[in-house]
């Protein structure tokens, strides 16, 4: 509980309090009984009323029939005897077999709101009877039950809206609003008990007994029912929970970076839906779309989603199938609110140049236009495969940037006053530990597939482009890379001398600030050959296969245009280490069964090669791979040679 509701719901507890004292003192000043036996007849029969008590549903409290007894009393007797039967009616449905240990101030509450209530419908029983009727009617019982059922639940409503931080009309309508029928029967029960008590005698009343009873039994029945029917909700609500975290858990299987980063989306998705109103379906909807945004990716190629690099467009045009994916997969599950329509809209932006609809302003959902901002805010703060995180002020900034292009103003407007407030919020969260997949092992057991296995090939090289200096350019490209594999053939030519002589043709034809060339073995790549700028910080690195550019392309057998070169592991992590380099061009050279080596070269500009050039160092390291491991052969041999 906040400190804010604390104060409130404490405030209403000891201002309903001293009403209730204030009553009761004086009414116990005014103290008078005209008949003490029937008092104490119809105090014991509350007593034991008091004890056939129902749960409540959706709460922690119960609720019995002894408010049939404060009608009675409100007929029959004196506001002081039906103030002493309240009293005695809440500590018996208190301490008579309590389900658990009764807190103080839960029973001076109730006591206090009871008291309030009984004195109000006391007042207005005989405000009817004598201003309006002239004298006791069916007309008076009924405004002294209808008021006494007003008070009673409106102050229980209260007092849990305000501990619970619950809307109090909703609490009052699914927890209390069911009960007005049965404070009507009751009123009808207290009515016939007083027609009796006049032409019989009080002692009629022992006949209301049955009737409490049968009460009690209806009460029961209906709240099992109600029970049973909102354990059926919470049972398909837990489903569709579960549901979620499945598919969460698939969509971590296909990218491993959105574990962290879904779950922090959600803290800032529903903080920004309870200041902007969301009703109680969007909320819920929002909740499930900030998990469930990227669940299209399963059907984007892997290679496309770890890319530590810009797409081509050929690979975008991939990406942007993933928010209708998502939405047909998520139309199978048949969620109770509208999580659909904001999946399909996650990329959609508030000046219509998004993605797949081109909707634009408030036709993008409330919630699409939520999980948007926030998502590109923690996106940009995180590290991403193709750059390192932005510091957090820095990401904000960028949002604000967007803010009536990308994003809708409104919402960037909140995310900017809040983000500090909500970055910690969500820090102080507990990350749940993702559950580990069964990716990386071996199956042993399982024959061919019924097609049979494929004949296994390098990827085929780009196709040159169309311009005449590029033809030439290639032809060059080829031709040098010919003469260096022709050269490569000479024996004893060492693994630093064929990379030397390609770095010599290569920076003919590719400009390049730096150049590495990373061999793999045992899973890792480690730098064979480093030339120009950073030479000791290149060769320094580690790189695992499926890790950073490099990993990348060699995993993949695809080449990376203008790439990030921080994103290598290991490349900055040592604060004394600065560089300058801001592109990558990296591509994998084939061996005869897996890749031989990465080529890497590096410039100081940003987006700084062209495709051209791509395809000449494609080019010029096609069919290296065979001198490569040659070499690599000639090197070991010499080793061996050495240690004999």
């Amino acid at each position: 509980m906040s400190w804010a509701r604390s104060i409130g719901a404490r405030a209403f507890i000891a201002a309903t309090a001293i009403s209730a004292s204030v009553c009761f003192a004086s009414a116990m000043f005014h103290w008078h009984s005209s008949d003490p036996v029937k008092f104490t007849c119809y105090l014991l029969a509350g007593l034991l009323a008091s004890s056939l008590k129902v749960t409540l549903p959706g709460i922690d409290g119960t609720l019995s029939v002894n408010f049939l007894f404060t009608l009675l009393g409100i007929l029959e007797l004196s506001l002081p005897e039906t103030l002493l039967i309240v009293l005695a009616c809440v500590i018996g449905q208190a301490y008579w077999k309590p389900a658990r240990q009764v807190k103080t101030v839960h029973l001076v509450f109730n006591w206090a709101q009871l008291t309030v209530s009984s004195a109000m419908a006391y007042g207005a029983y005989w405000l009817v009877a004598t201003r309006v009727l002239h004298g006791p009617g069916p007309l008076a019982l009924l405004a002294a039950a209808v008021t006494h059922f007003s008070c009673n639940t409106a102050a229980m409503a209260t007092i849990i809206g305000l501990t619970e931080d619950k809307p109090v009309k909703k609490v009052w309508t699914e927890t209390y609003l069911w009960s007005f029928p049965y404070y009507m029967v009751g009123a009808a029960a207290a009515g016939l008990v007083n027609f009796l008590n006049g032409h019989i005698g009080w002692q009629s009343s022992l006949l209301v007994l049955p009737p409490i009873y049968l009460m009690y039994r209806s009460y029961r029945l209906y709240l099992g029912k109600l029970e049973t029917e909102k354990r059926h909700a919470e049972q398909v609500s837990n489903l569709h929970l579960r549901t979620i975290e499945a598919l969460a858990l698939a969509i971590e299987a296909k990218d491993e970076t959105t574990g962290e980063h879904l779950q922090r989306v959600r803290v800032y998705a529903m903080e920004l839906a309870k200041e902007l109103g969301l009703s109680e379906d969007e909320t819920e909807a929002l909740r499930a779309a900030s998990v469930l945004h990227d669940i299209g990716k399963l059907a984007v190629p892997e290679h496309i989603i770890s890319k530590p690099g810009k797409l081509t467009p050929e690979e975008f045009e991939k990406m942007k199938i993933h928010p209708i994916v998502g939405a047909e997969i998520l139309e199978q599950v048949d969620f109770p609110y509208p999580v659909v329509p904001i999946v399909r809209a996650h990329h959609e932006k508030w000046d219509g140049s998004g993605y797949p609809n081109g909707l634009a302003g408030e036709a993008i959902p409330i919630g699409a236009r939520i999980l948007a901002a926030v998502d590109c805010l923690d996106a940009l703060a995180s590290d991403r495969q193709y750059r390192k995180a932005l510091p957090l002020h820095e990401a904000m900034a960028k949002v604000v940037a967007d803010s009536g292009k990308s994003f809708d103003p409104k919402v960037v407007a909140i995310l900017n006053r809040r983000y500090i407030e909500l970055e910690k919020l969500a820090n102080a969260q507990p990350l749940q530990a993702p559950v580990k997949l069964s990716t990386d092992i071996k199956v042993e057991r399982g024959l061919a597939p019924a097609a049979g296995f494929a004949e296994s090939s390098a990827p085929a090289n780009s196709s040159p482009g169309t311009l005449k200096d590029s033809l030439a350019l290639l032809a060059v490209a080829r031709e040098q890379g010919r003469e260096i594999i022709e050269l490569a053939r000479k024996p004893n030519l060492s693994l630093e001398d064929l990379f030397s002589l390609l770095s010599v043709r290569l920076r003919r034809l590719v400009p390049h600030d730096s150049m590495a060339a990373y061999c793999l073995g045992d899973a890792v790549l480690a730098p064979c050959f480093v030339s120009g700028e950073n030479f000791r910080l290149f060769s320094s690195l580690r790189i695992p296969l499926g890790e950073g550019l490099s990993g990348w392309v060699a995993q993949n057998h695809k080449a990376i245009l203008n790439g990030n070169p921080s994103v290598e592991p290991g490349y900055l992590n040592d604060p004394t280490k600065y560089s300058t380099l801001r592109s990558a061009l990296a591509v994998p050279i084939e061996g005869a069964s897996k890749v031989a080596a990465v080529l890497a070269l590096y410039r100081t500009g940003q987006d700084a090669f062209t495709p051209e050039e791509l395809q000449v160092v494609e080019a010029i390291g096609s069919g290296l791979g065979a001198a490569i491991e040659s070499a690599r052969q000639v090197k070991a041999t010499a080793v061996g040679a050495g240690s004999m």
